[in-house]
């Protein structure tokens, strides 16, 4: 089952690194969350896919399943999710400023 994790961690930061290369800036955000989630796969791999009981007092159980993993992954989709609704509202913003979300245009980069 690991296994199948961390090749879905390969290929979610493979389409991520894609999206973020890109001259979209919708793009680029949704790449960021995309990596975002792949990390939090990571960290569940890394920590570990056990099987037990919650390490409660006055359990008697054989193993016992470690919580910090699940608690780092809880602590960061809720700030990943806090930083991508704000730059989607900064990327709002910017498109209506300036009416794009062409990166190369926001930059003033012209091809001409």
């Amino acid at each position: 089952m690991e296994t199948i994790i961390i090749l879905l961690v390969g290929i979610l930061t493979a389409v991520a690194i894609y999206l973020l290369l890109s001259k979209s800036l919708i793009r680029v955000i949704l790449g960021t969350a995309i990596l975002s989630h792949a990390v939090h796969l990571l960290i569940l791999a890394m920590g570990g896919l056990k099987e037990g009981t919650v390490p409660l007092l006055g359990e008697e159980a054989e193993s016992y399943v470690d919580a910090l993993p699940q608690a780092l992954i809880l602590t960061a989709i809720v700030i990943s999710f806090a930083v991508t609704a704000f730059i989607l509202v900064l990327a709002y913003r910017a498109y209506q400023e300036l009416g794009t979300d062409d990166l190369d245009e926001m930059r003033g980069v012209n091809d001409e």
